[in-house]
């Protein structure tokens, strides 16, 4: 329910009729307007959406020295009678402020943020992709701007939402090595939160991956770096003779709403789901044994991303045929069956626009 209608200035003239709905990259087409809102003095103001545009920002502004950025990732799709809808949005900003909570950074009122978003999805309806699998991406995010040199937390802030079509992301099964040397998050450290740095920090490991012929990497963790934490960007799950494992969320691991959502799913049918400590030799083990049955990385872009083969060592595991898998193949089902409505939404998560 929309309490305040936010000030609009639209465009002068959309973009829309440049788009090739058929080829969509990632990230690199964005819709018409954004949200816009600033903290000072101790509360948020100005509320605004405007033409999609470009910041002008301080030479010294404190996010591009000290790093205080954090952001979302969600999508909004059509259901079949082409009612935009949100999934899960409460959870994001509820996260969002978890990781403002760790960086320090001032939090934006959970219910305003579900609003911003609404009116901006509902004002760009029209950029929601009508390709299948596709969706309009949104990113809600938030930096530091005091214009000040010095190591402390921020006084102000810039919150933003922009929106983005796109089409099916990782679409074929991937290759993955597991990162032996380089480490993504401890506990104790910024892991749990979606902070800019923490994706600055794997494009290293990720790119010596891709340089050998691997799509991304699987985190390790762990006194002697043997526990799996992460798959790239996303959270990671393991079908194991018909158990459904995923690592636990120690503070080192991001608590993805979809690996939420999906653990959800899984335990109202009936499976087995574990949250624990993943070891990387019980998963070698397993492969030997011929019981590991799925791999798959979980998260808001790609939904679903299966892995075709996992390298440990000189050890390379093939895994099984995705159209002979089961669980991977239908929560990425399930979730785009929520999304145009052929599912029914028995948790609630469907927030319509």
């Amino acid at each position: 329910m929309i309490a305040t209608q936010i000030p609009v200035e639209k465009v002068q003239q959309s973009r829309i009729s440049t788009v090739d709905w058929n080829n969509l990259p990632f990230g690199k087409i964005f819709s018409d307007h954004m949200f816009l809102a600033d903290y000072v003095d101790g509360e948020w103001i100005n509320d605004r959406i405007v033409p999609f545009g470009h910041f002008t920002i301080h030479p010294a502004s404190m996010v591009l020295h000290y790093g205080q950025a954090i952001f979302e990732g969600m999508k909004a799709s059509k259901l079949e009678d082409g009612t935009p809808v949100l999934l899960s949005p409460i959870d994001h900003a509820k996260r969002l402020n978890a990781s403002a909570r760790r960086m320090m950074m001032a939090e934006f009122p959970e219910e305003r943020f579900v609003e911003a978003i609404s009116q901006l999805v509902a004002l760009d309806k029209d950029w929601i992709p009508p390709v299948a699998g596709s969706a309009l991406y949104l990113r809600p995010y938030m930096f530091s701007t005091d214009e000040f040199i010095g190591v402390r937390p921020s006084e102000t802030y810039r919150f933003c939402i922009f929106t983005a079509p796109v089409g099916p992301y990782y679409a074929k099964p991937v290759r993955l090595v597991v990162e032996q040397h380089y480490v993504r998050a401890v506990p104790g450290g910024t892991g749990e939160a979606k902070a800019a740095g923490n994706y600055a920090g794997s494009l290293r490991p990720a790119y010596e991956a891709q340089q050998k012929g691997f799509d991304q990497v699987v985190w390790m963790g762990g006194p002697n770096k043997t526990q799996i934490q992460e798959v790239g960007t996303m959270n990671i799950f393991f079908v194991i003779d018909g158990e459904v494992v995923t690592p636990a969320t120690d503070g080192a691991i991001l608590k993805g709403i979809t690996r939420k959502n999906f653990i959800t799913i899984l335990r109202d049918q009936g499976y087995k789901v574990t949250e624990r400590v993943v070891e990387i030799d019980e998963i070698v083990e397993a492969h030997e044994a011929g019981t590991l049955q799925e791999m798959f990385g979980a998260g808001t872009a790609a939904v679903v991303s299966h892995v075709a083969e996992l390298q440990y060592g000189d050890k390379l595991m093939t895994l099984p045929a995705v159209e002979d898998r089961k669980i991977g193949p239908m929560l990425k089902k399930y979730i785009d069956g929520l999304r145009t409505g052929t599912v029914e939404d028995k948790f609630n998560w469907l927030v319509k626009v």
